[in-house]
């Protein structure tokens, strides 16, 4: 079934790009003065290649430090040059940290944030005491003790519509309205499970908030040490108070795993 029709007028085009990236050693998606980011590294390889000053859209602003398997962004060209030409130009151009999987012409009015209906994220606890050199950049090293079966309990608990104000950190990109602005979020499925030496979460829903899945990380990990007991997590979402939940969990171990549409 194809969900958006092709235009008519082919003089300007909608690019669909599809990323994966490294995010180590950038500042996040979002472009900011002198540091580096992703929406900056694709708007310099895009405007060497096509001579056009563009500033890519993403589906979400990705935080320092946090990884896409499959980040979308679109922008608008009049290059003509085909999306399978563009990816191998794009790949020439772009840090090495950083990979086109695809590119497509899509309708005008497709975004890549408003159209989206599902976002999937994956994070990654490594769980033994010596985490080897080449895997920290990618994950939360964490060797102490967990009852991961209470984490594995707690996880659930989010799932369906609630607001997730004690889960959001202030977003700075909000302003001063934050107040006004719902926090309500759907999840459709929360889950941990365990990889051989790795402690993963997963979860999907209609969008997230700003820090909100590191958040909910930091707290399911205070339920697997027993400060918390796997149902605070209903308490902690009914307080609508960030204060009442756990620490943010750190940046290294989150990735963008798909955004659906």
């Amino acid at each position: 079934m194809q969900l958006h029709s092709r235009r008519f007028d082919f003089s300007v085009r909608n690019l669909k790009l599809t990323i994966a990236y490294d995010g180590a050693d950038f500042s996040g998606w979002q472009v900011q003065p002198d540091a580096p980011t992703i929406q900056a590294a694709l708007a310099t390889a895009i405007g060497r290649i096509t001579g056009e000053k563009v500033l890519p859209q993403g589906s979400g602003r990705t935080d320092a430090g946090v990884h896409a398997l499959a980040q979308v962004a679109t922008f608008q060209t009049e290059s003509t040059i085909p999306p399978a030409n563009l990816v191998v130009a794009l790949n020439d151009t772009l840090p090495a940290s950083v990979r086109i999987l695809s590119a497509e012409e899509v309708a005008d009015d497709f975004h890549p944030r408003k159209s989206a209906r599902a976002k999937t994220y994956r994070y990654r606890i490594f769980r033994e005491a010596i985490c080897p050199p080449f895997l920290a950049r990618y994950v939360w090293h964490y060797p102490y003790p967990l009852n991961e079966s209470a984490m594995a309990q707690a996880a659930p608990l989010i799932e369906g519509e609630h607001d997730f104000t004690s889960f959001a950190a202030v977003d700075p990109e909000r302003g001063k309205d934050q107040e006004n602005i719902s926090n309500v979020r759907t999840i459709f499925s929360s889950r941990w499970r365990r990889d051989d030496f790795e402690l993963i979460y997963e979860v999907r829903g209609s969008g997230f908030l700003h820090h909100m899945v590191r958040n909910l990380v930091g707290t399911f990990l205070l339920v697997g040490k027993g400060t918390l007991a796997a149902g605070d997590i209903t308490r902690i979402l009914a307080a609508k108070n960030r204060s009442a939940a756990g620490a943010t969990a750190p940046a290294a171990g989150l990735y963008l795993l798909t955004v659906e549409y």
